[in-house]
């Protein structure tokens, strides 16, 4: 039937992401012979929305190239062959299969040999395997793992090798193994990512296990590989993982195919005549966001908005197929809602009414007062730390100063990283000045503003990249002055760099506060500016499509219906995004203007997308301007003030500032359970307070055992019946909301920020009594000190007041905890330069900077170095945790262009390369 192209296996993995659709199951490349991309022009809704972006392809081609370099080959296999517990080889060797199974055979059959009669390991590259299950005569093009490694097989408990090096060599062990340049976000890869990698390192494996060409006496191991960046050079490292559960999968979808293929009634591939008829039946499972990765995206987008079906509106808009029964009311007409989420209903009602309503929402934030500092980036796809181009914009005491824009030249070098932490320093340097009062610890917070979460990751991932480079050159330093080299994890030489600036190790330090503190609801240093317009607009549309700023604001300024579509589409037409990474388009056009280099078209374009970024976040700072300041503004405020004050003590004593969340101590860690749970009811008790939607919500939970509905049957004498069992006799309560009335924001109630909480007065609180008419209608009396203007039919949310803590005996007053800073492994108030010198036993975990500390950390390696406790004498290969981005001198990295052929990418999906 034709050359049918299985990209190497990755359409498996891609069926394992959309696994749930029969329609892109029954649309796989090896079914119909042609790509999906292919496919969905034939269906006239081309792609518009999956394709990969050149700057990506070539950085996936860049580190697969790597992968293959001779530095990283026994870098690889022997980190593999030591994770594994085998035994440590006299030897390395390395081989291609030359993507042919004819090569790949020999290949194998050549390391085998080396294997067993010499006990060396063989990493082999570019290797292709037939397709498991499925005949080369029906022209299914092989698998093609990346790399594959073959180790002696001495002995076998359970099918995992012992590492005893006296017994007898028995065979060879085959490890599968794949190349994924996976971006490392905040020193991590995403452990979905892993695992869609490691699906393709199983079939790799199920497709060599099942291979008659496989030579006598050699074994697939039930682990494998995968090669993922350990820095921001996109230098790989390997990660070992047993496959039994990913071999499980694949074979699923394998033998899914091989049913497929044999059966009768269709005649693959499909005609191109009978494509559209062919695929129309198949029954799809649209989810606006999981989807838009599919290459059919459009084709079924349109079905769905086609549809006549009143639940088609529903799933239109991402609502979950469970949630869809109760909200039908709302799209058909009759109007019966049940119990679910009220802000989703807001949505579903906003999709129908084209106006956006307000969530009850106040405004809390911080944006547009002085101390805050707007930022935009354009990231560049060719590296995972690169950046085209930075704005800032700071909110000064005497007004909002204008944007300044910088543009890079080499987006992905190390020195537009300090740029960009340069220039955010300086910002908060001036801000930081401006908000101490006297040199005192009691100063306002700083806080810097950004149109979405991606961008704070981007900005956080540059500042732990060059921590930890930071931290490296200590430790060199500290080598050169003892006499010793200046030598990299793996006992490679090392170029000390120079030190971070003021400036830099400023921003570096600030960011990694926001980083460490990442689990704490209540930590304010970075404003999501998308999440705030979330918190006050209840818009409508596809619910992905809530995730762009852009979006957010042309719904929250509307001033007449709008049309949810058209507003989708034109989000998903512009050229620009509002965070910092492109869309497919811009980004192929600056990069390309890059490498073309001689004219200001790459200065141009670049300043261009900063622009429409900058205009979004003055759009949305206008559109907050005119909203209501909430009571709870200052708690916000007084929180996060007080959570940087230790922050300031860190980055003037350089204690611990440099330290991210991955590398914090194990005590800091146990530390953090009870913070992070004071933090998280602490918030959720100020989202209750300060938020109708939050609040409702929690009264529809049936798992929250706090807050209720409760309908005022009776003023005279003032009686509730409570929408919860749980409310009964003597049970203590205050009035959270009247009708669509907060009772926190009404003029009367009073506010005390004091250390320990916040307390609120001038409340309605008092407890419940039961009493004869309880048992008739199951209402009880409520007798609180500040009785609230209410009428018959209302409907109140009330909460329990031991969840705040317990009455107080002015009867009007409930308190909400105050959760403390962060104080563990911190420079305590009396701390100072030279606390740590005088007394280094009493401050050793408090104040000592990372000079000393990494002064000792130095010392401690070269001891361990000198036993042969550390690579590359030490077997198995100890892995480096910490991988800062340092590289050994010499060594290849990723930072460089080189000549990709882009029409390999036609084809693909961004499923493919992830």
């Amino acid at each position: 039937m034709g050359n049918l192209a299985t990209g190497g296996g990755s359409s498996a993995v891609a069926a394992s992401a959309h696994a749930g659709c029969e329609r892109f199951r029954h649309t796989d490349p090896m079914l119909t012979g042609k790509s999906r991309r292919a496919l969905a022009a034939d269906l006239d809704k081309p792609d518009t929305s999956a394709g990969i972006p050149e700057a990506r392809f070539m950085r996936a081609m860049v580190f697969e190239r790597l992968v293959r370099d001779e530095k990283f080959v026994s870098e690889l296999l022997t980190t593999t062959v030591g994770t594994l517990g085998l035994t440590r080889p006299p030897g390395v060797r390395r081989a291609d299969g030359k993507v042919t199974e004819a090569a790949t055979a020999l290949a194998l059959s050549q390391a085998h040999l080396k294997a067993v009669h010499q006990g060396e390991a063989t990493m082999i590259t570019g290797l292709a395997v037939p397709y498991p299950g499925i005949h080369a005569s029906v022209g299914a093009t092989p698998v093609k793992p990346d790399f594959a490694v073959v180790a002696p097989r001495r002995s076998e408990d359970g099918g995992v090798a012992e590492a005893d090096g006296d017994a007898p060599i028995i065979g060879s062990w085959l490890v599968m193994g794949d190349a994924k340049d996976y971006e490392r976000v905040r020193s991590r890869i995403d452990d979905q990512r892993m695992l869609k990698g490691f699906l393709q390192v199983a079939l790799g494996a199920e497709a060599a296990r099942a291979w008659a060409s496989l030579p006598d006496g050699m074994k697939v191991h039930r682990s494998g590989a995968l090669a993922v960046p350990r820095n921001s050079f996109l230098q790989p490292v390997a990660v070992v993982e047993r496959l039994d559960d990913h071999c499980i999968e694949v074979m699923e979808r394998a033998a899914e195919r091989q049913a497929l293929l044999a059966d009768s009634s269709v005649t693959w591939p499909v005609a191109s005549e009978d494509v559209a008829s062919f695929v129309e039946h198949l029954e799809l499972t649209f989810d606006p966001a999981a989807c838009v990765s599919c290459a059919l995206f459009n084709y079924c987008r349109s079905q769905v908005r086609d549809s006549a079906e009143p639940v088609s509106r529903l799933i239109e808009i991402g609502v979950r197929p469970e949630l869809r029964p109760s909200l039908l009311g709302l799209i058909d007409g009759s109007g019966e809602v049940k119990d679910d989420p009220e802000s989703l209903a807001a949505t579903v009602m906003a999709t129908i009414d084209g106006l956006p309503s307000s969530t009850g929402q106040l405004r809390t934030d911080p944006v547009g007062l002085p101390g805050t500092i707007s930022v935009v980036l354009a990231k560049s796809d060719a590296a995972a730390l690169g950046v085209h181009g930075i704005g800032i914009q700071r909110v000064a005491a005497d007004g909002v100063e204008p944007w300044k824009f910088e543009i890079f030249d080499n987006p992905q070098a190390p020195a537009t990283r300090l740029a960009v932490m340069a220039a955010l320093g300086t910002a908060l340097d001036a801000a930081l000045l401006e908000s101490s009062a006297n040199g005192s610890e009691d100063s306002a917070a700083v806080h810097i503003v950004l149109p979405d979460a991606a961008t704070a990751d981007l900005l956080v991932s540059i500042a732990d990249s060059l921590a930890g480079v930071e931290l490296s050159r200590l430790r060199w330093e500290r080598d050169l002055e003892q006499g010793r080299k200046a030598l990299t994890w793996g006992g490679e030489p090392a170029t000390v760099p120079e030190a971070l600036t003021d400036h830099q190790r400023l921003a570096v330090s600030f960011l990694l506060d926001q980083d460490r503190s990442r689990a704490m609801t209540l930590r304010w240093l970075l404003i999501d500016l998308r999440a705030v317009m979330k918190r006050h607009f209840a818009v409508g549309g596809p619910l992905v499509d809530h995730g762009r700023l852009d979006y957010l604001v042309t719904w929250a300024s509307a001033t007449a219906p709008l049309e949810h579509r058209e507003i989708s589409d034109g989000i998903a037409d512009s050229p620009h995004t509002p965070g910092a990474r492109l869309t497919n388009d811009r980004s192929d056009a600056i990069h390309r203007a890059a490498r073309r280099g001689g004219d200001t078209a790459y200065e141009e374009l670049v300043t261009e997308e900063l622009t429409y970024k900058a205009e979004v976040m003055d759009c949305a700072a206008g559109v907050l301007e005119r909203l209501p300041e909430s009571k709870l503004r200052p708690v916000n405020q007084a929180l996060e003030a007080t959570a940087q004050q230790v922050w300031r003590r860190r980055r003037d004593l350089h204690a611990s500032d440099l330290v991210r969340f991955g590398r914090v101590a194990w005590f800091w860690r146990n530390n953090q359970v009870d913070a992070i749970d004071a933090d998280s009811k602490c918030a959720v008790q100020l989202a209750a307070l300060g938020n109708a939607h939050t609040l409702r919500d929690l009264a529809l939970n049936a798992g929250t055992r706090e807050v209720a509905f409760a309908e005022v049957t009776s003023t005279t004498p003032l009686r509730l019946a409570p929408k919860s069992r749980r409310f009964t006799d003597g049970t203590t309560i205050a009035m959270l909301q009247h009708e669509e009335d907060l009772a926190v924001e009404a003029d009367a109630t009073t506010l005390k920020v004091q250390a320990g909480s916040f307390k609120f007065g001038q409340l309605s609180v008092g407890p419940l009594e039961a009493d004869d008419q309880t048992t008739t209608d199951g209402s009880f009396a409520w007798l609180p000190k500040i009785a609230p203007v209410v009428s018959v039919g209302d409907r109140l949310v009330v909460a329990d007041m031991a969840w705040f803590g317990g009455s107080f005996k002015s009867g009007h007053e409930l308190a909400v905890t105050r959760p403390g800073p962060d104080r563990t492994s911190a420079p305590k108030p009396d701390c100072h330069d030279g606390s740590y010198a005088a007394t280094p036993d009493e401050h050793r975990w408090c104040c000592r900077s990372h000079e000393d500390a990494e002064a000792e950390y130095s010392d401690e390696l070269a001891e361990r170095r000198e036993r042969g406790e550390l690579n590359p004498q030490a077997w198995p290969p100890l892995l480096d945790f910490d991988q800062f981005d340092t590289a050994a001198d010499g060594t290849p990295t990723g930072d460089h262009d080189e000549t990709v052929a882009m029409d390999a990418a036609a084809d693909l999906t961004p499923d493919d390369l992830d």
